[in-house]
Protein backbone atom coordinates (compact mmCIF):
# COMPACT_ATOMS: atom_id res chain seq x y z
CA UNK A 1 0.00 0.00 0.00
CA UNK A 2 1.48 3.24 -1.16
CA UNK A 3 0.30 6.35 0.51
CA UNK A 4 1.03 10.00 -0.22
CA UNK A 5 0.61 13.32 2.20
CA UNK A 6 1.20 16.50 2.17
CA UNK A 7 2.16 19.41 4.50
CA UNK A 8 2.89 22.55 4.63
CA UNK A 9 -0.11 25.03 3.52
CA UNK A 10 -1.85 27.55 4.99
CA UNK A 11 -3.17 30.95 5.00
CA UNK A 12 -0.13 33.96 4.07
CA UNK A 13 -0.29 37.58 2.71
CA UNK A 14 0.41 38.44 -0.63
CA UNK A 15 4.36 38.39 -1.19
CA UNK A 16 4.63 35.92 1.22
CA UNK A 17 6.22 32.46 0.82
CA UNK A 18 4.92 28.82 1.98
CA UNK A 19 7.29 25.56 1.79
CA UNK A 20 4.90 22.61 0.88
CA UNK A 21 6.00 19.14 1.34
CA UNK A 22 5.14 15.83 -0.19
CA UNK A 23 6.09 12.26 1.84
CA UNK A 24 5.57 9.26 -0.47
CA UNK A 25 5.30 6.05 2.21
CA UNK A 26 4.69 2.36 1.65
CA UNK A 27 5.74 -0.09 -0.64
CA UNK A 28 7.56 2.50 -2.72
CA UNK A 29 10.32 1.16 -4.82
CA UNK A 30 11.93 1.61 -8.04
CA UNK A 31 12.25 5.49 -9.44
CA UNK A 32 9.62 7.55 -9.96
CA UNK A 33 9.00 10.88 -11.38
CA UNK A 34 6.50 13.38 -9.05
CA UNK A 35 5.02 16.61 -9.53
CA UNK A 36 2.67 19.13 -8.33
CA UNK A 37 -0.83 20.15 -9.01
CA UNK A 38 -3.45 22.33 -7.52
CA UNK A 39 -7.45 23.32 -7.77
CA UNK A 40 -9.22 26.71 -7.11
CA UNK A 41 -12.58 26.87 -6.21
CA UNK A 42 -14.45 26.15 -9.26
CA UNK A 43 -11.81 25.30 -11.64
CA UNK A 44 -9.95 22.87 -13.01
CA UNK A 45 -7.05 20.82 -11.29
CA UNK A 46 -3.56 22.14 -12.98
CA UNK A 47 -0.45 21.53 -13.87
CA UNK A 48 2.10 22.80 -11.28
CA UNK A 49 5.32 21.71 -11.61
CA UNK A 50 6.99 18.17 -12.01
CA UNK A 51 10.51 16.39 -11.05
CA UNK A 52 12.18 13.45 -12.50
CA UNK A 53 13.65 11.20 -9.62
CA UNK A 54 17.73 12.41 -10.76
CA UNK A 55 16.05 15.57 -9.55
CA UNK A 56 18.25 17.24 -12.40
CA UNK A 57 15.19 17.75 -14.33
CA UNK A 58 12.37 19.96 -13.98
CA UNK A 59 8.94 21.93 -15.37
CA UNK A 60 7.08 24.21 -14.09
CA UNK A 61 3.54 25.85 -15.12
CA UNK A 62 4.21 29.31 -16.84
CA UNK A 63 1.97 31.10 -14.24
CA UNK A 64 4.39 29.95 -11.33
CA UNK A 65 7.75 30.14 -13.04
CA UNK A 66 10.77 32.42 -11.71
CA UNK A 67 8.45 32.20 -8.53
CA UNK A 68 8.05 28.36 -6.84
CA UNK A 69 10.64 25.62 -6.75
CA UNK A 70 10.31 22.33 -6.75
CA UNK A 71 13.13 19.99 -5.23
CA UNK A 72 13.35 16.04 -3.84
CA UNK A 73 15.00 13.90 -1.35
CA UNK A 74 15.17 10.71 -1.86
CA UNK A 75 16.15 9.32 1.14
CA UNK A 76 13.38 10.37 2.60
CA UNK A 77 10.57 9.97 -0.15
CA UNK A 78 10.11 13.54 0.19
CA UNK A 79 9.13 16.23 -2.68
CA UNK A 80 8.79 19.98 -1.82
CA UNK A 81 7.53 22.82 -2.93
CA UNK A 82 9.49 26.34 -2.35
CA UNK A 83 6.39 29.03 -3.22
CA UNK A 84 7.70 32.71 -3.03
CA UNK A 85 6.32 35.89 -4.20
CA UNK A 86 2.37 34.54 -3.81
CA UNK A 87 -0.13 36.16 -5.04
CA UNK A 88 -4.10 35.65 -4.22
CA UNK A 89 -4.19 33.31 -7.89
CA UNK A 90 -2.35 31.23 -6.28
CA UNK A 91 -5.11 30.15 -3.33
CA UNK A 92 -6.13 26.63 -4.22
CA UNK A 93 -5.96 23.12 -3.06
CA UNK A 94 -2.63 21.67 -3.59
CA UNK A 95 -1.98 17.95 -4.53
CA UNK A 96 1.20 15.88 -5.34
CA UNK A 97 1.35 12.70 -7.13
CA UNK A 98 3.97 10.63 -8.32
CA UNK A 99 4.21 7.28 -10.61
CA UNK A 100 6.82 4.85 -11.73
CA UNK A 101 9.16 5.72 -14.72
CA UNK A 102 11.49 3.86 -16.82
CA UNK A 103 14.40 6.33 -16.49
CA UNK A 104 15.57 8.67 -13.70
CA UNK A 105 15.31 11.66 -15.84
CA UNK A 106 11.81 11.04 -17.35
CA UNK A 107 9.31 13.75 -15.91
CA UNK A 108 5.75 13.66 -16.31
CA UNK A 109 2.94 16.96 -16.52
CA UNK A 110 0.03 14.76 -17.49
CA UNK A 111 -2.32 14.54 -14.44
CA UNK A 112 -3.64 11.29 -16.80
CA UNK A 113 -0.21 9.53 -16.16
CA UNK A 114 -0.12 9.87 -12.43
CA UNK A 115 -1.24 6.59 -10.33
CA UNK A 116 -0.70 7.47 -6.41
CA UNK A 117 -1.90 10.97 -5.02
CA UNK A 118 -2.33 12.93 -1.95
CA UNK A 119 -5.37 14.22 0.09
CA UNK A 120 -4.52 17.93 -0.61
CA UNK A 121 -3.36 20.96 1.36
CA UNK A 122 -5.15 24.21 0.90
CA UNK A 123 -2.96 27.53 0.27
CA UNK A 124 -5.07 30.64 1.08
CA UNK A 125 -3.07 34.04 0.02
CA UNK A 126 -4.48 37.02 0.90
CA UNK A 127 -4.64 40.48 -0.79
Amino acid sequence: QVQVVESGGGLVQAGGSLRLSCAASGRTFSTYAMGWFRQAPGKEREFVAAISWSGTITYYADSVKGRFTISRDNAKNTMYLQMNSLKPEDTAVYYCAFNYVGSIYDIVVDARRFRYWGQGTQVTVSS
